[in-house]
């Protein structure tokens, strides 16, 4: 059987890059059979450096790293990319023109997901730099979906928790209490879903914990990747 695509990913915090490994070969054998799934080639800077870019502003220098990425991972023979971090999608715009390889681009992902369950009004939770980006608002614009975000004291309370905790594997219940009552508010704005738009989130935080049916950005992007190397098989 011919073999499907190599897919490449392109890490920013190993958490989130490991959940999306972890499902692509988990969930790689429902398509492929017993123990099957793509070849996976992995590639990442250090988050330190990303950290460093993001506190700066500079995405640039965060398009460089994922760039930097990227012409390793083409070398390693992958056919396409993904990026299992929703916060450096910032600069994916700077990235996609110049990338030796296609990219997905997790928003587009997740939205696409969200429009096809019929949601209409989504709640985002990540990191304050993602909230404070149009990562999310123009992904959902161009599928008529409205965004709510959260207050600016629970963007910075929710940036640290994922930077101080989850990305270093971290998980406290006064953590999953605090990301569940986040969700809360936003059921009561009138959310029909809410997006884990950091990818250590999902780690925590699912449908049997949450007032709202979750979208899980990690989880949505492996399978979009999964799907994409096996259609695109000769």
């Amino acid at each position: 059987m011919p073999r499907p695509l190599h897919i490449g990913i392109v890490a920013c915090s190993a958490e989130g890059a490991s959940l999306c490994y972890r499902t692509l070969c988990a969930e790689g054998p429902e398509l492929l059979g017993a123990h099957a799934h793509p070849e996976v080639s992995l590639h990442s800077a250090s988050l330190a450096d990303y950290v460093a870019c993001l506190d700066g502003r500079d995405m640039e220098g965060v398009a460089r790293l994922m760039l930097a990425s990227a012409t390793k991972l083409a070398a390693a023979g992958a056919d396409f990319l993904v990026c299992p971090d929703n916060t450096i999608h910032q600069a994916f715009p700077l990235v996609e023109p110049v990338s030796p390889l296609p990219w997905l681009h997790i928003a587009e992902v997740v939205v696409a997901e969200a429009a096809a369950r019929g949601y209409r009004r989504l709640g985002l939770t990540g990191t304050k730099w993602l909230l404070a980006s149009e990562v999310y608002p123009k992904a959902v614009a161009a599928r008529g979906i409205d965004l709510v975000l959260p207050s600016d004291a629970q963007r910075d309370e929710m940036g640290r928790l994922i930077m101080e905790e989850l990305v270093q594997g971290i998980f406290r219940p006064a953590t999953i209490a605090y990301f569940q009552d986040v969700i809360r508010g936003l059921r009561t704005r009138g959310c029909d879903a809410v997006v884990l738009g950091c990818t250590e989130i999902p780690l925590i935080i699912d449908d049997r914990n949450a007032e709202l049916p979750t979208l899980d950005s990690t989880r949505l992007l492996a399978r979009a990747a999964l799907h994409k190397a096996v259609a695109a098989r000769p």
